[in-house]
């Protein structure tokens, strides 16, 4: 059994009904949690030399539900093994701790997944945009966000594209 399993398996006897899941998915192993117990890992493994949060992110499944995914990666430098945790979130309004207590560098990451896809992140110590301007409205990773993009123009549609932009209405 290698080091990463070794945790894994020590992680889930530690979090219990909180630990859901874990799957094995191109030699790497991620544990599947429950919301609540995310910091707890973290903590958890921190303690077992995975000491390097190399990514946190979250993916949109709109329509279904859960609709949200959050994806942390956590690295051992020690023992060169690569554990992933996986938090599914239901609902327009997400929310999942923040684990910039246990990993500082989780701040820039949880401040972006906040901007694009509006998960709120108690326990964050300056949850605000990082990405857009401060005024924008929305959250642009999110499936169901308007596209808002402009035709392209060429020279068989020029005119036909020219007369709907708003200068020409002037």
């Amino acid at each position: 059994m290698t080091e990463a399993e070794t945790t894994l398996v020590a992680l889930q006897q530690a979090l219990e009904e909180r630990f859901l899941d874990s799957v094995e998915f191109r030699d790497q192993l991620t544990a599947v949690l429950q919301p609540e117990a995310v910091v707890e890992a973290c903590q958890f493994l921190k303690r077992r030399d995975f000491d390097l949060l190399i990514a946190l992110t979250a993916a949109d499944h709109w329509p279904e539900e859960p609709r949200f995914e959050m994806v942390y990666q956590l690295f051992s430098v020690k023992l060169n093994a690569l554990i992933g945790l996986s938090v599914s979130l239901e609902g327009d309004e997400p929310k999942v701790p923040s684990i910039e207590s246990v990993y500082p560098s989780a701040n820039w990451h949880e401040r972006e997944v906040f901007d694009m896809f509006g998960i709120d992140f108690p326990g964050h110590s300056d949850l605000r945009r990082i990405l857009m301007p401060h005024d924008w409205e929305g959250h642009p990773l999110r499936k169901n966000y308007p596209l808002g993009y402009e035709e392209v123009q060429f020279s068989f549609n020029f005119d036909d594209i020219d007369r709907r932009k708003k200068y020409a209405k002037d």
